[in-house]
């Protein structure tokens, strides 16, 4: 599900984009909330994104001294780092739940809307991470290995 709102995220951020140089350059006009729209999308899509990379494991890693060890290690090592990273993305939630509520009573300039839907995005994207990470501490590293990705 969230992979289709990743999706729709860019296509209306890059629809909007091209849309303001058109409106700009042949009609010497600007459209005022376009870029407004298009950074909010670009944020929601990132953050929206987060969790789908930790799933497949895309994310840059070091892992030079991790394959020296043995399997065993790298299963243990792999797992607590899961954990380790979950309790980092609950802090991230917690801190964003925070800023959420300070920014909730401001309003976005163009757009009759808070400026707090930014955060959102933030808090959306800690829990699934949290869920994500979760599954792959209790699963280990082959957690989605037989499952094909389309």
């Amino acid at each position: 599900m969230t992979r289709y709102a990743v999706i729709g995220a860019m296509g209306v951020m890059a629809l909007l984009v091209v849309t303001q140089v058109v409106f700009r350059y042949a009609f010497a006009s600007a459209i005022d909330w376009s870029e407004e729209v298009a950074r909010l999308a670009f944020v929601w899509a990132m953050f929206m994104a987060i969790p789908h990379g930790i799933r497949r494991g895309v994310h840059v890693g070091i892992d030079v001294l991790f394959v020296k060890f043995p399997e065993i290690w790298q299963d243990r090592l792999f797992r607590a780092s899961s954990v380790l990273a979950a309790g980092l993305m609950a802090v991230i939630f917690w801190f964003a739940w925070e800023v959420t509520a300070y920014t909730w009573p401001e309003m976005m300039p163009t757009l009759n809307m808070t400026a707090a839907i930014y955060y959102i995005a933030v808090l959306l994207a800690a829990l699934h991470s949290v869920a994500h990470l979760l599954l792959l501490a209790w699963g280990g590293r082959d957690t989605w290995n037989d499952e094909a990705f389309a």
